[in-house]
């Protein structure tokens, strides 16, 4: 199949997710506007600029063996990386949108409540990241199985994304809580990542994987703590 094909393909199923979010919000009503979701999705992709650098400055020639080696290739240089660079890209956003419409972004917040806000915006975040990155395998020989593959890596950039966004929000207000979802998210993306190289089962269990993460990210974002009209979502800040 010719390269500039399987780049289309590529960016079409990347961007399925894309638009059955943005319908979603939409729908929902969620305080989250054309220009917001596609800074976010923006600000996602960008990260895989940072992530490409760190990725490359980790690289060491002598761990190269070993369950040592797996995991850190997984889950440090790979895993690790991209979510701090979507956690880079989240704090600029999230500064960004904090001094463009202060007032706006804090009755968003009121409104909204945080965790459910940077839950949100790193869903959006997450599958920008995945666009670009699958677009990169345009120059690879690909098949119709890393194709859906990517469909699902798309699922799980969003669902560790998500985690991502809720963490920026929460630096200032709970440390602990941001750092537990930094852990998640890697964690995440980390067996994902090596449990989608072992062949049979272990694929469809990392499939699994990200859409059960997935599944509840959206919950999250669906689900509004019990709060008082006017305040901030308390239950949101301890979640």
């Amino acid at each position: 199949m010719p390269g500039s094909w399987v780049l289309v393909i590529l960016i079409i199923v990347s961007s399925i997710p894309v638009i059955a979010v943005y319908i979603w919000f939409k729908t929902a009503k969620y305080q989250i506007s054309l220009v917001q979701f596609l800074f976010a999705l923006l600000a996602g992709a960008a990260a895989f600029f940072p992530a490409l650098i760190i990725q490359q400055l980790l690289l060491f020639p002598f761990i190269t063996h070993g369950r040592m080696a797996l995991f850190y290739e997984f889950f440090i240089r790979i895993a690790l990386s991209e979510e701090l660079s979507r956690l880079l890209m989240l704090f600029i956003f999230f500064w960004i949108s904090s001094r463009v419409k202060p007032g706006d972004n804090s009755n968003q917040l009121l409104t909204f409540g945080i965790v459910r806000r940077g839950t949100a915006i790193g869903l959006v975040a997450g599958l920008g990241f995945a666009i670009l990155e699958s677009a990169t395998y345009a120059a690879s020989d690909m098949t119709i199985r890393i194709v859906l593959l990517r469909f699902f890596t798309a699922a799980l950039h969003g669902a560790c994304g998500s985690r991502i966004g809720a963490a920026a929000l929460l630096f200032r207000t709970n440390p602990v809580q941001a750092l537990l979802r930094i852990f998640t998210a890697t964690a995440i993306h980390g067996i994902y990542n090596f449990m989608v190289t072992m062949p049979g089962l272990s694929s469809i269990a990392a499939i699994l994987i990200a859409v059960s993460a997935l599944f509840t990210a959206v919950l999250t974002i669906h689900t509004p703590g019990p709060h008082t009209p006017g305040t901030v979502d308390k239950s949101d800040e301890k979640t």
